[in-house]
């Protein structure tokens, strides 16, 4: 078997496949690997393509005291926090207790789903309406401008049962894939855990009592997704992610060390490079608009300032995409595009759903 992973990607439209369960469309990727030129539906109009990027200064926050209970060390994380989400509520964390190995794992789960053959993923195929299953360029759901990406998501919720990942994997793949699913549930707890941690140190750097954010979203359910973008025979032309903001409460995200990812801070895109066994972090709408419809009725008077403060923040879109995580490469070594390593991200996004 090849030892690359396949895509749902864009052949020539004479190849193309009609999907009888959905009415889009599924397209094999072994031809497109062969071509020169990208697929048109996949071509992002200039404006909306971003330039190569300068690299944004992502604030990095240090956990390890807060996780010792060190208040000196606590309060500084949460002034940092504070003064971050008055900019751009883009941060990365280090010495947050999500073990290197644990990470690890769930890449090499990643490897193991997308080297599948086409015929095993589909089987996993997301189905209308749910979180759960796989998806090859959103082709699904959209006809132009797609994103140059593979996607695996499914939903958490502590509460749920026990054994729900392994169940999901063996009941579509085989029992093979019972080492997936426990992978999986164990990163989502791990997930779980930092999200929490990262409330109680947000109501800290906002003056409410400390356990106000943990308490109110601890029985939320999250959505996990791992993004495989694969190499481009022309990065200039495309985006693995549209640019977009983040739905959720808290966005979680594991890079690995191609790098790819950039948000758009001071008015323009800035690729974020990878810090190695660190997080990146992302405040998203649910968390803001959770802040306006609680923080009133909370908070003394003397708070209200911070509370405005927070409102008028300019949180950042995030895109990944293969001009950003191969850009230099590709310009440099075009002829060995397909040997580049691909980007994989893991999103973790916190509180999905409200309790």
């Amino acid at each position: 078997m090849n030892s690359s992973p396949t895509s749902i990607l864009l052949c020539p439209p004479i190849d193309i496949k009609k999907d009888t369960n959905t009415g889009g469309v599924v397209f094999d990727s072994s031809l497109l690997r062969e071509q020169t030129k990208i697929p048109r539906e996949f071509i992002w109009p200039l404006s909306e393509r971003p330039s190569t990027p300068k690299e944004f200064n992502a604030p990095v926050v240090d956990l390890q005291g807060f996780f010792q209970g060190d208040e000196a060390s606590t309060m500084r994380a949460a002034e940092l926090i504070r003064t971050i989400c008055m900019t751009h509520g883009f941060f990365q964390v280090t010495n947050h207790r999500v073990d290197a190995s644990l990470a690890q794992d769930a890449f090499d789960c990643m490897d193991e789903f997308f080297r599948l053959p086409l015929s095993c993923k589909l089987r996993a195929k997301r189905k209308p309406g749910s979180m759960w299953g796989y998806a090859g360029a959103h082709s699904d759901r959209f006809s132009s401008k797609l994103p140059w990406k593979e996607t695996l998501s499914f939903g958490y919720h502590e509460a749920g049962p026990e054994h729900t990942f392994v169940d999901y994997f063996t009941s579509i793949l085989g029992k093979d894939f019972e080492r997936m699913g426990l992978v999986y549930q164990r990163y989502c707890k791990a997930m779980k855990d930092l999200s929490l941690a990262i409330m109680e140190i947000l109501a800290i750097s906002l003056g409410v009592e400390r356990s106000f954010y943990r308490e109110f979203f601890k029985d939320n359910s999250s959505i996990m997704r791992c993004n495989y973008y694969p190499p481009c025979q022309e990065p200039e032309l495309a985006l693995g992610t549209g640019p977009h903001c983040d739905p959720t409460s808290l966005t979680v995200l594991q890079q690995d060390q191609v790098g790819g990812l950039e948000v758009f801070a001071d008015g323009e895109w800035q690729s974020v490079r990878p810090i190695r066994d660190a997080l990146a972090i992302n405040i998203g709408d649910t968390f803001m608009d959770t802040l306006r419809a609680t923080c009133w009725r909370t908070m003394h008077l003397h708070m209200h300032e911070t509370v405005r403060m927070f409102q008028g923040s300019k949180l950042p879109c995030t895109t990944a995409s293969p001009a950003g995580c191969s850009g230099r490469d590709v310009r440099q070594r075009a002829s060995v595009v397909h040997h580049l390593p691909q980007l994989k991200l893991i999103v973790y996004c916190a509180a999905a759903t409200l309790p």
